[in-house]
């Protein structure tokens, strides 16, 4: 399988973290997020890696190189003006062809779901794309009221009753020709799939953390401190 991420974020809300660096690039427990998504693959047997860039893209190829040095095989699809992410994505699948399953993501979340899972389900429902999904978390603490108005209890960033997209997914490698030649997948392409029963939902409760600010960092790192990369990436049971 061919793996593409989306790795030309500026993260402006990381500043001063992204100044000389593009959000992929940030570092968690001294390495960057982009190195945790690449043993990822590989630990699933995905070896060809497509990272579609564009801000400071040098910095990433420059510290990564082909990718050898990782047992995978590294390309580059830099863009000259900002795509979006739609139109990021189709740009990296003009760069190589295959029959098997794209795996897509965004490049600035830590994940040890099931790839084989995802990839066996999205195959199985024929589905043009397949998207990850995750809990959603308050990120504040809860109050329970009784219609009393009395207070029974507290629960400190509880689990919610929705689900959100974790931006990652599997994709047909036919969707090429419905992804925006600029712009948002989720706003043009996944609609349509929708209305035509061919997008599917994979919701799974295994660690997903993403990386928009600071605190983020900061509570990834806290999670991820110690932990072996191997245990860590075979530990992500999909949802029953």
């Amino acid at each position: 399988m061919h793996a593409i991420i989306l790795a030309g974020g500026k993260g402006e809300r990381l500043r001063p973290l992204t100044n000389d660096r593009p959000k992929c690039m940030v570092e968690i427990c001294g390495r960057p997020i982009l190195s945790y998504q690449l043993a990822w693959l590989r630990h699933y047997g995905v070896v060809e890696v497509t990272i579609s860039c564009g801000y400071l893209a040098s910095v990433i190829q420059d510290f990564f190189g082909d990718g050898s040095s990782l047992g995978l095989r590294l390309s580059y699809a830099v863009e000259t003006e900002p795509l979006g992410r739609g139109g990021g994505f189709r740009h990296a699948m003009g760069a190589f062809t295959t029959n098997e399953p794209i795996i897509g993501m965004n490049g600035d979340n830590i994940t040890n779901l099931d790839l084989s899972d995802l990839v066996k389900r999205h195959m199985t429902a024929r589905a043009m794309a397949t998207d990850v999904l995750t809990p959603l978390q308050s990120p504040y603490g809860i109050v329970d009221l009784a219609e009393d108005n009395q207070i029974t209890g507290y629960r400190e960033r509880p689990e919610l009753p929705f689900w959100l997209n974790a931006g990652i997914y599997a994709f047909d490698p036919a969707i090429r020709e419905l992804l925006p030649e600029r712009g948002d997948h989720e706003d043009t392409t996944f609609p349509r799939l929708a209305a035509e029963h061919r997008l599917l939902g994979y919701p799974t409760r295994a660690f997903w953390r993403t990386a928009d600010t600071a605190k983020d960092v900061s509570e990834i790192e806290r999670e991820l401190d110690g932990r072996d990369l191997d245990s860590f990436f075979a530990g992500g049971a999909p949802l029953p």
